[in-house]
């Protein structure tokens, strides 16, 4: 089959050709219909040989939509043909966190060597995957694959980061959302049928602006070094409730503290390398600073609800999977709006169309 694998430290990724998996006792052998391109790649790829924490090569992709194939001894609840998301950031099912559904904060990860599809683990960029357990899918039902699979991570993530702010984000607040592209355009659709927060999204073009517009955001602010003083223009000058930094590069970062207010919460989603100096007097009182880690299995089971509600919808771009080097060439420019997906086994047929959405 062929596959998209990131094979030597420094290179670029290649389309190569691997032997067909099968799943083990235990496994669900996926054939894959959508894979999304994701900035974590890059930055993977851009990591040096002491810090890459699992072997080369590696077949690409964290966000994996597919129907399954073939399924491994033991295995029940799944029909062959059923069409799934891959759920992952995948743990170790037993400790107190993963019990909770909350393995993307499993205690024993690290210690057990269980890495995500895609980040240490052969991902969904490929004709066919192995999951390894089937707690690791969630049916998706009618929803077209291509336009479900980036809900997995680009989804997931920014839905979980929006959950942990609930309470702020009332009648009244702002929201600022730093970066609106593959995470950042679908955390403002969350934004705006989660909570009645007023949306102001942060970018570096135009182009990337008016896609925030026409996902919802109510001000569009270019972000540059008037950024901050802008939005505190906006709210003002009191700063918002809440910021999502889906960057998290050091001047992002630093705009992040710029426009928060008193007892706001700073998000940093983004893995751009920046960091937010934390302690008296740094940031408004009472500011919270966290760094979230993707989101729990149940959480996805509920953005996947708002997709059959209509409540999000992913701008695709599409390339198959001898393109995939492209996309990730394009993405690594800044050349790609919303978000990227390979299709490994040509366009699926299409899913249902979602409601038209109230503004």
């Amino acid at each position: 089959m062929k596959a998209v694998q990131y094979r030597a430290v420094g290179a670029a990724p290649e389309v190569v050709t691997v032997p067909d998996p099968e799943p083990g006792p235990g496994q669900v052998l996926l054939k894959v219909t959508a894979a999304g391109v994701c900035h974590s790649d890059i930055a993977v790829m851009s990591w040096p040989a002491d810090q890459i924490p699992f072997p080369l090569p590696l077949t690409l992709g964290h966000e994996g939509v597919g129907t399954v194939a073939a399924l491994g001894d033991g295995v029940d609840g799944l029909s062959v043909g059923d069409s799934v998301a891959v759920y992952g950031p995948w743990g170790c099912g037993i400790c107190v966190n993963c019990a909770e559904g909350k393995e993307n904060y499993c205690l024993r990860a690290r210690e057990l060597g269980i890495m995500p599809p895609g980040l240490g683990a052969p991902g969904a960029m490929a004709e066919y995957m192995i999951v390894d357990d089937p707690r690791h899918l969630v049916p998706i039902g009618d929803l077209d694959p291509v336009k479900t699979v980036s809900l997995t991570d680009a989804g997931l993530t920014p839905y979980h980061a929006i959950k942990r702010s609930l309470t702020k984000l009332v009648p009244g607040s702002t929201a600022v959302v730093i970066g609106t592209g593959g995470l950042g355009h679908v955390a403002i659709q969350l934004l705006r049928a989660m909570t009645a927060a007023r949306v102001i999204a942060l970018d570096v073009t135009e182009e990337k602006l008016e896609l925030a517009r026409a996902v919802g955001a109510h001000e569009a602010v270019l972000s540059d070094g008037k950024a901050a003083a802008r939005v505190k223009e906006l709210t003002g000058g009191l700063g918002a409730h809440v910021v999502l930094d889906f960057v998290g590069a050091p001047p992002t970062v630093e705009t992040a503290g710029a426009v928060a207010r008193v007892d706001g919460d700073v998000t940093i989603v983004g893995i751009g390398g920046g960091a937010l100096p934390v302690g008296f007097g740094s940031l408004p009182y009472g500011t919270s600073v966290s760094a979230p880690y993707w989101g729990s299995r149940k959480e996805l089971a509920e953005v996947l609800d708002l997709a059959h509600a209509g409540a999000v919808d992913v701008h695709v771009e599409t390339y198959s999977i001898d393109e995939a080097p492209l996309a990730y060439e394009r993405l690594h420019d800044g050349r790609i709006n919303g978000r990227a997906v390979i299709l490994p086994s040509g366009r699926p047929p299409p899913g249902r169309a979602p409601p038209a959405r109230a503004r």
